[in-house]
């Protein structure tokens, strides 16, 4: 006969061993970001069902980023890995190949319509990285080490194209933890819908503005595809890359340009060193706008904390130094 303090440990032992099951069925999926753009869209998705690790975060510059070992054991132990492909992150083979990482990688900009260089565009840094093709003279453009594509990596950009990359990270987090793919998918199509609501916005607030005074420098080329999706001419003496050197004779141009188009303002982005946007706006008279965030997001407590909030900064700073002009 089995005494009942007996059955009482049994149960209480089953219970425990069920809620050390159920612990251990709610561990956060590890998840690793190239960087904090990424990273929040992939938080704004996964929710609490995801842990997510950054390499390069808040302020950081991916054009300059060098791997840690911390990072190469980050990454090792991560399930998926959420990279914005188009070759920005010249830098991630290697450190994949050091981690030992198995898991599965989502190309965030799988899907958009990438802008090439120009022709002749960037052609002092033209370069040939492990993903160029041989025979074709701008197939890369490499900056100090590190090495673009063919194309504008900075599709996140335009807000049509951010709705591509949290489609490719809701389908890559359902692939990788489909016990919980039906959150993901909620989450997945409100953010979508959030970015829909602000892209109509963004296009009501720059039409406002005269097609003519749409026109401004900064400091690297990061603004290609917002400038195609909204209107707006961004100048830049830099190339796609915090790390390339703008000559005399481009920064002479853009002077000359500025003067002759009675460009308004001028902008640095939140990773770029202001010293040269600053010299442009002495010698021609062009305001120094308010900083642009880029590749990069700011700390928590800062004004582009997420990627939402970015846009609407940016936004608000071009709209704030345009309708003044």
């Amino acid at each position: 006969m089995i005494h009942r303090r007996h059955l009482l440990g049994l149960a209480a032992g089953a219970a425990a061993l069920l809620s050390l099951t159920g612990a251990q069925a709610q561990e956060p999926l590890p998840v690793v970001a190239s960087f904090s753009i990424l990273a929040d869209m992939t938080g704004r998705i996964g929710g609490d069902h995801v842990a997510v690790s950054t390499l390069v975060g808040p302020g950081g510059d991916a054009h300059v980023f060098e791997p840690t070992p911390a990072d190469a054991r980050t990454l090792g132990k991560a399930k998926l890995l959420v990279t914005n492909g188009l070759g920005f992150e010249g830098w991630l083979p290697r450190l994949v190949s050091t981690s030992g990482f198995k898991g599965e990688t989502v190309e965030a900009a799988t899907g958009v319509t990438p802008i090439p260089f120009e022709e002749g565009e960037h052609d002092e840094h033209a370069a040939h990285d492990d993903h160029a093709h041989e025979g074709h003279a701008h197939e890369s453009h490499d900056h100090g080490g590190h090495d673009h594509g063919p194309s504008d990596p900075h599709a996140w950009q335009d807000l049509a194209n951010g709705r591509i990359y949290a489609r490719n990270i809701t389908d890559a987090l359902k692939a990788a933890d489909p016990a919980n793919a039906a959150d993901y998918e909620r989450n997945g199509e409100a953010y979508i819908a959030e970015m829909e609501a602000l892209d109509g916005q963004v296009r009501q607030q720059l039409g406002a503005i005269p097609a003519a005074q749409r026109k401004v420098v900064t400091s690297h080329d990061a603004f290609g595809y917002f400038g195609k999706a909204y209107g707006i001419q961004f100048i830049a003496p830099n190339g796609v890359s915090t790390e390339s050197e703008a000559s005399a004779a481009d920064v002479a141009r853009i002077i000359d340009q500025i003067r002759a188009e009675k460009i308004p303002a001028v902008f640095v982005e939140n990773i770029s060193d202001p010293r040269l946007v600053e010299r442009i706006a002495a010698e021609t008279g062009a305001r120094i706008g308010g900083s642009l965030f880029s590749d990069s997001l700011s700390e928590p407590g800062g004004p582009a904390p997420t990627y939402l909030d970015m846009v609407r900064h940016n936004v608000s700073q071009l709209v704030e130094a345009l309708k003044t002009s």
